[in-house]
Formats: C-alpha cells, structure tokens, sequence
C-alpha cells in the first residue's frame, strides 16, 4: 500500500511538472497588450492624446525566430502608433541574428519616427554592427543621444543613456536645453540607473532588461533578476528590488517610470505568470 501511495504521489507530481512546464514555455509567446496612461501637465496639446507603442528585449536567436520578430512588427503597425520606442536587447547569442532582426524592425511604422537604445547583449554580440544596422533601418539611435519630436509648434524631447557594455551613460546629452515646462522621455536599457538620476528634468523613464523577473511567484514576485552583468542570480529580495522589476511607477512628483516585461526570453526560455508585452502608453495633458 505504501509503495502504491508513493507511486501515486510521483505520478501526480510528474504530471504538474509537465503541465506547469508546458505552460510556462507557451506562455513565452503568449503576448499582450498592455495599455499605459501617462499624465503630466508637461504634455503639450499637440501631444495630448498621442500613443507610444514600448517593447524591449526581443532576443531574437535560437529561442525566438524571424518569423515571430515580422509577426511581432505587424502587430505593433496595425496599432498605428504615433511613436514607437525600442529599449534594447535586439539579439542573443550569435552575430548572424543582427541583421535579420534589423531588418525587420526597419519595417516599423509611425507617425513621429523609431527610437531606440542599446541593450546589454546587443553589446556581448556586436556593439558596432548593431548600431550600423540600426541607423541602416532608420532607426533613432539614443545612445547617448536626444531628439526633439515636434507637432506644430509643440515639441517633446527623447532621448536615452548608453548601456554601461558600451559606454559610460551621460544623461547631460538629453536634458540640455530641457526646461521645466518641456515633456522629456529617457530610455534605458537598465531601469537601476534611474536610481541615479538627479534632475527634475525628466518626466518619463522607460526600461526592460529585466523580463520582469521572466518566472514570477503568480505574477506577485519575481524571485530572481538579472544581475548587471545579464547573467542571472536572486537579487531580489527587497521591496525596492520589485519596483525596479516591473511595471509602471511615480517615482517622484514629476517623474514616471514604466519597466516592460519586454518579449523575448534568457535561459532557461520560460515565462511563468509575466507575459510578453507590446506597451501602449498614452500621453494625457492633465
């Protein structure tokens, strides 16, 4: 009876393992939608009302192909967004998924144009011919850089701060010439470096690199974070660790932060209750 109970007990256990692990290895393409408000008296008129579409960390090699990058490019056009912003890890793994990745995302359409940062791994694979590839593809290189986005007479400024892989991240290069009244985005690839920011110049922030944690307690926890150096390791054990894993956030009075979930995966290439996401965020004049 004992043997036939632990028999039992195995066979039950085998199959939650199956079920949760075939769960968690659909759930990686299992991408959604998700819808942002950001208001700040900072949004001009012009602006008010105006989408940015967000997605991060695509990791486009063995784990996601080509096929799901152009289908995840159709998915972001028929949103019909009006600015569309890229945050980083483009690729893993082998140089040879560069250009294929790139050119894809060159197929990108907006009204107001393609922003994007380096990430980490883009660094690890080729720095160089990823940004080559991104300029190639008329895509907004921010690394480092800052644009002003006009409609009429009203303007915004993006910009971003370069991957530590790549160079130190100035964050003078966006806000100069920045005022109190203007509306400023910066990206980075790593949302810890808003933890440095003293300025009260930016009013948005946006960040991936963390796959929000990637597997998650049921979507309450993410036990584990990437390291600065990308691996992974179980940093995150603090409260302030989970505000800086994912999601959207008022860190002061007048700045936001949104950290993506972003939509491709590290190993092991399974998501648990933390979705792939396209990010909508929509500017409001409050």
């Amino acid at each position: 009876m004992k043997f036939k109970r632990k028999t039992k007990r195995l066979f039950i256990v085998l199959v939650v393992g199956i079920v949760l692990l075939t769960y968690s290895s659909l759930e990686t393409r299992w991408i959604k939608i998700t819808p942002v408000t950001i208001e700040s008296p900072d949004i001009p008129s012009s602006f008010d009302g105006k989408r940015i579409v967000f997605v991060s960390d695509i990791h486009h090699g063995v784990a996601l192909s080509k096929e799901r990058v152009r289908k995840l490019v159709e998915r972001i056009n028929n949103l019909q967004p009006d600015i569309v912003i890229l945050g980083g890890d483009y690729v893993s793994e082998e140089e040879k998924y560069i250009e294929p990745v790139f050119t894809e995302l060159g197929k990108l359409k907006s009204n107001y144009g393609v922003f994007g940062v380096m990430g980490n791994h883009d660094y690890f694979v080729n720095g160089d011919l990823s940004k080559k590839m991104m300029i190639r593809n008329h895509i907004k290189e921010c690394d480092n850089k800052s644009y002003w986005v006009k409609i009429g007479r009203d303007s915004i400024k993006i910009g971003g701060v370069d991957d530590p892989n790549g160079s130190e991240p100035v964050l003078e290069s966006i806000v100069n010439g920045v005022q109190k009244k203007d509306f400023c985005i910066l990206i980075s690839h790593r949302p810890e470096y808003i933890k440095q920011l003293k300025t009260d110049l930016v009013d948005l922030t946006l960040s991936g690199h963390t796959h929000g944690g990637q597997v998650t307690f049921f979507g309450l926890w993410a036990p584990v974070l990437p390291t600065e150096n990308g691996i992974w390791a179980s940093l995150a054990f603090s409260k302030e660790s989970q505000q800086y894993s994912y999601g959207h956030f008022q860190r002061t009075p007048t700045m936001q932060s949104y950290i993506t979930s972003g939509i491709g995966t590290r190993f092991p290439h399974l998501r648990f209750f933390r979705r792939p996401e396209i990010a909508v965020l929509e500017l409001k004049r409050k």
